[in-house]
């Protein structure tokens, strides 16, 4: 693995005020999320790694201020965001160094400001006044106004000029997967904080109520329901496969280590069943450095 300022040099960062807010960056990413930071690090081509370590620290920002407070502080926080963004877009400039390094990214990897604005007006609608869903339709559009311009001012930034249709689709059916895994795995924690990510119109199906849920009852019902949630996330799972053709090459194998684990954080929770409701279901410490492992090998 070369330096970071190797990294930097290969990816044609030169300025050093800009090094030093994508190493800002980088360091953000690596404090909040250090499996992706490493898996990063270790597996994408140097030439993309400041970049995308840049575009995932911008999309952590947004999520940290959409999720943080309440309803009212979440809005105000997320406009003077937005404005703080469209600033730094328009002038390459901000008292923040994060919010530099971003408009440089977005400036020489052309990735198109509607994903950017799409994104953060998703963070004030679907995200910050999240409410559950009624239906599968609803969770759809979730998909459609934050998760995936969420997915793409962080992955879109690998193409040059930006994702073009088959590949923003790719990652939108990406997207589709990881939510589902990601709600499954996040169940307990969720409903703890009085969020519940299953369409409420499958919980009626299944005769399930959210009480029976909040509590962990461990009845056939509820059984039902989270195996046939874990089926529909499997379903989405290998619908996704493709986008590791639509990747370029340098990202494949940070998104092949991605979908793996992803498969084995499904599993998990499969094999916890009701015990879901009860505790978060992680990856555990070795799929994730199995995974790893076997990715640096392929090589």
């Amino acid at each position: 693995m070369p330096s970071w300022r190797s990294t930097l040099t290969q990816a044609g960062i030169t300025d050093p005020r800009l090094r030093a807010d994508h190493t800002h960056a980088a360091r953000r990413v690596l404090r909040r999320e250090p499996a992706p930071y490493l898996t990063l690090r270790l597996l994408a081509a140097p030439p993309l790694v400041p970049w995308l370590s840049t575009g995932l620290a911008f999309m952590n920002l947004v999520d940290d201020v959409a999720e943080t407070g309440t309803p009212a502080v979440r809005a105000a926080g997320l406009a003077a965001l937005a404005g703080r963004v469209e600033s730094a877009l328009a002038t390459g400039d901000s008292p923040d160094p994060l919010l530099r390094a971003y408009a440089h990214a977005v400036r020489c990897r052309g990735l198109p400001d509607h994903w950017i604005t799409r994104f953060l007006d998703g963070a004030a609608t679907a995200e910050a006044a999240f409410d559950g869903f009624a239906a599968e339709e609803d969770f759809q559009a979730y998909l459609d106004a934050y998760a995936w311009p969420g997915i793409m001012v962080f992955t879109g930034l690998q193409y040059q000029g930006g994702p073009d249709p088959a590949q923003a689709a790719g990652w939108r059916a990406f997207v589709d997967a990881a939510q589902r895994v990601d709600f499954l795995a996040d169940l307990a924690g969720d409903l703890a904080e009085g969020r519940l990510c299953i369409p409420r119109s499958r919980l009626a199906e299944h005769s399930v109520t959210r009480a029976d849920l909040e509590q962990a009852r461990e009845t056939p019902e509820v059984r039902a329901l989270l195996a046939a949630e874990c089926a529909r996330a499997r379903t989405a799972l290998a619908a996704a496969g493709g986008v590791l053709d639509l990747t370029e090459p340098g990202l494949r194998p940070v998104v092949a280590a991605m979908t793996e684990l992803m498969g084995h954080q499904l599993a998990a929770v499969e094999k916890a069943g009701t015990g879901a409701l009860r505790k978060d279901v992680g990856y555990g410490l070795a799929a994730p450095v199995g995974t790893l492992v076997r990715a640096l090998r392929r090589r």
